[in-house]
């Protein structure tokens, strides 16, 4: 009974949880969406490129427009960001 108690809380539970989610690249996510930012799947370069836009894993976003081949223009509070089809695909998000 213990390990199931266990397995409720602490850190695994948060494991459990983002494996439940819809997980999907930013290219692929729907116009209008509101998504949060889960993993950034590039290199040291890319991430460093990506959270000094003002972009980090955890952020609420919208998908304001996508064109078709996946890129897109997205919406950080009143701030947008225009992100080409490389930089959608390294970028998984899941929706709110």
């Amino acid at each position: 009974m213990e390990s199931n108690e266990l397995k409720k809380s602490g850190p695994e539970r948060s494991s459990e949880d983002l494996s439940l989610q819809n997980v999907l690249s930013l290219a692929l996510a729907e116009v209008g969406k509101r998504i949060r930012i889960i993993s950034m799947r590039g290199g040291r370069g890319f991430n460093n490129k990506v959270v000094s836009m003002g972009l980090k894993v955890g952020d609420e976003i919208r998908v304001v427009y996508r064109r078709p081949g996946g890129a897109v223009l997205i919406a950080k509070g009143q701030t947008r960001y225009a992100l080409g089809v490389v930089m959608t695909q390294k970028i998984l998000v899941a929706e709110i």
